[in-house]
C-alpha cells in the first residue's frame, strides 16, 4: 500500500503522556506496511520530517479547536493524504480513534475518583466550564451520533460500550482495535541493576530477605487509585500467613505529601517507595514483581501492556480497557470496582506467593500475550480499516 496517512493529534510531545507516545509508535508501526505517514499537530516540539506543527504561531499550550480545525483544513487542502486518522473528534476524517476513551465517560469517571458523592455531584456539574472539553464533547457527541461519519477505531470492548452508552453509536461504525505498545524494547542489564539497588536500599531490604515488589506508575495518583491502594496495602499485611512481605513502588510525577501521610497513618509508610517521575519504565518493570493499577478510569492503560509485555503479572479494575488483553485469575487479577479495598488486598496477598507470580508469569509467555498486545498487530489491523475505506473510495 503505498498511500500517505497523516494522523492527526493535538499535541506531538512523547513527554505529555501515553497517548502521544501511542501515536508516534502507531505511526512508526503503519509505515513499515509502505504508506508514508505524517504527524499533523496543533502544538509540538518538532517540526521537522514528518511531524507537522500547524499553530505553532498561537499562545499557549493548547490551540482552540477552531483554529486548529482551520489550519488543518488548510494545510490538507494544499497537501493531498489518502487517509486521515484523527485521535481528535474532526468530521473531516476517516478514521477517528479516541485514545482518551469518550469524554462524556471520562468527566464521569473523574469524577467518581473523588470517592465522594458531594464533591462528585459538583465535578460533574462544573465539567463544562472547561471550554476546551466541552466543546470537544460537543464535537464527538456530534460526530459519533450521526449515521455516516468517520470509523471510530476503539482501543477496547470498554470504548465501544461508552460510544453505545453515551452516543447511541451504530455498531457497524465501530471498528474494535485492542490497544498495543512497542514490545521489543531492550533493557539495558546495569542501569537495571542500579535500579533495583536503589530501590532496596531505600526500602532497607536485601536480596536475601523474602518480599515481593508491586510497581504502582501513573501521573494522575487520585484518577488512578493510589490512595485505595495504599489503604489496600494496609489491610494485606493482615492477611499474611507465612507468605512474602509485599512492598510498593509508586512512580510518576504526582503529588505525593498527602499520600506519604496516608501510608503514615495507615503503619505502611516504611512498604511504600516514592520514586518520583521515571524516564525508563521498561528498567523499572524488569526489578518489580507485579503491576498494580486499581484506576478508576483507563481505556486502556499502556502501564499495564507494558508490565504484561515484560512478563509481569498485572492487578487492575474492570475501568481499565487493557482487561482485554489477558486472562483474569491466569495473568493477573481484575478488581470490580476500584473502591473495593477487600478485593484489591485480596489479589495483593495472591501475589505474595511466589509461585502465584511464577504460574502469572509463565502463562503470559505460553499464550503469547506479547504478539497479541505489540503494536505491530494494531497497526496490520487498521491497515486492513485503511484498505477497506479507499475501496469505499474508488482508490484502491
Amino acid at each position: 500500500m503505498s498511500k500517505k496517512i497523516a494522523i492527526i493529534i493535538e499535541r506531538a510531545d512523547v513527554g505529555l503522556g501515553g497517548a502521544e507516545r501511542s501515536v508516534f509508535e502507531l505511526a512508526t508501526a503503519i509505515s513499515q506496511f509502505g504508506p508514508e505517514v505524517h504527524i499533523l499537530a496543533a502544538k509540538g516540539r518538532a517540526d521537522t520530517g514528518n511531524v507537522h506543527i500547524l499553530c505553532k504561531n498561537t499562545l499557549g499550550k493548547r490551540a482552540c479547536f477552531l483554529t486548529f480545525t482551520k489550519a488543518l483544513k488548510r494545510y490538507l487542502s494544499e497537501d493531498h493524504h489518502d487517509i486521515i486518522h484523527s485521535v481528535l473528534p474532526f468530521e473531516f476524517a476517516d478514521v477517528y480513534q479516541p485514545r482518551g476513551g469518550t469524554y462524556a465517560e471520562s468527566i464521569l469517571r473523574y469524577a467518581a475518583s473523588y470517592q465522594n458523592r458531594s464533591v462528585e455531584c459538583f465535578k460533574k456539574f462544573t465539567a463544562f466550564a472547561n471550554y476546551h472539553r466541552t466543546i470537544l464533547l460537543r464535537a464527538e457527541r456530534k460526530l459519533c451520533q450521526q449515521p455516516n461519519g468517520p470509523v471510530i477505531a476503539a482501543l477496547s470492548q470498554y470504548v465501544v460500550d461508552q460510544l453505545k452508552q453515551h452516543y447511541g453509536t451504530d455498531a457497524q461504525r465501530i471498528a474494535l482495535i485492542p490497544n498495543g505498545i512497542e514490545t521489543n524494547i531492550q533493557v539495558e542489564p546495569a542501569a537495571a541493576n542500579r535500579l533495583r539497588t536503589r530501590i532496596l536500599t531505600q526500602l532497607g531490604l536485601r536480596e536475601a530477605n523474602n518480599f515481593v515488589l508491586f510497581l504502582f506508575a501513573a501521573n494522575n495518583f487520585r484518577l488512578k487509585g493510589l490512595a485505595v491502594l495504599i489503604e489496600a496495602m494496609h489491610l494485606a499485611t493482615t492477611f499474611h500467613t507465612g507468605r512474602r512481605d509485599s512492598f510498593l513502588i509508586v512512580a510518576g510525577s504526582g503529588r505525593t505529601h498527602k499520600y506519604q501521610d496516608l501510608a503514615n497513618k495507615l503503619d505502611v509508610g516504611r512498604r511504600i517507595m516514592f520514586l518520583g517521575p521515571t524516564s525508563d519504565i521498561q528498567a523499572l518493570l524488569s526489578v518489580i514483581d507485579v503491576a498494580v493499577l486499581p484506576t478508576f478510569y483507563d481505556p486502556s492503560s499502556r502501564f499495564i501492556l507494558e508490565a504484561i509485555a515484560a512478563g509481569k503479572p498485572v492487578i487492575t479494575t474492570r475501568f481499565n480497557g487493557a482487561t482485554d488483553l489477558f486472562t483474569n485469575g491466569r495473568h493477573g487479577r481484575i478488581i470490580n470496582a476500584p473502591e473495593d479495598v477487600d478485593a484489591l488486598a485480596d489479589a495483593i496477598s495472591y501475589f505474595t506467593n511466589a509461585e502465584n507470580i511464577q504460574k502469572a508469569s509463565q502463562a503470559i509467555a505460553a499464550d503469547n500475550l506479547k504478539e497479541k498486545i505489540s503494536i505491530n498487530r494494531v497497526a496490520r489491523q487498521l491497515m486492513s480499516v485503511y484498505e477497506s475505506i479507499l475501496q469505499s473510495k474508488g482508490l484502491k
